[in-house]
């Protein structure tokens, strides 16, 4: 009869060891749930191109299929993801609409009013900045390998 209670007893005391401290797992570790702004942080990592994702962001920006993205291509981009985020269809988007597209720093730089939001004109000028910031050779033009520098990655969070 003792043996059956010390048996209980170990298994008991592994499976408390292994819930405790870390590394010592006896059984799978419970998936630990993230706080809301960790969940916000996830969606825009996750809507954030990849440095894979260029070859199909060239596709789905250039309409005229020449092989690169030139400014009204992006423009025409951003004013359809405009449109998507202006959820309380104002016209404007405030930081929360921008779902994290922008920093704070950004979002200061991007709003030369100071009311808080962007307009479309605002939203456009950001973008066109951008642009500009990923075609260092100022043909006009996006490539595949512009798309994947760093401006072109922060162009392509606003336009996709």
């Amino acid at each position: 009869m003792k043996f059956p209670v010390a048996l209980i007893l170990l298994i008991g005391c592994l499976i408390f060891v292994g819930a405790v401290l870390p590394g010592c797992t006896v059984l799978p570790a419970a998936p630990v749930l993230a706080a809301p702004a960790d969940l916000n942080e996830a969606k825009v990592a996750a809507a954030a191109p990849s440095r894979n994702a260029p070859p199909i962001a060239l596709q789905q920006l250039d309409s005229d299929h020449d092989g690169t993205v030139d400014l009204n291509e992006a423009k025409a981009a951003a004013a359809t993801v405009f449109d998507r985020l202006d959820s309380d269809h104002d016209g404007t988007l405030d930081r929360r609409e921008l779902r994290g597209r922008l920093n704070a720093a950004q979002f200061a730089a991007a709003d030369p009013d100071h009311d808080g939001t962007l307009s479309r004109e605002e939203y456009m000028a950001i973008v066109e900045t951008r642009f500009n910031a990923a075609n260092p050779d100022n043909d006009g033009t996006l490539d595949a390998k512009e798309l994947r520098s760093p401006g072109g990655r922060d162009l392509l969070r606003l336009v996709m």
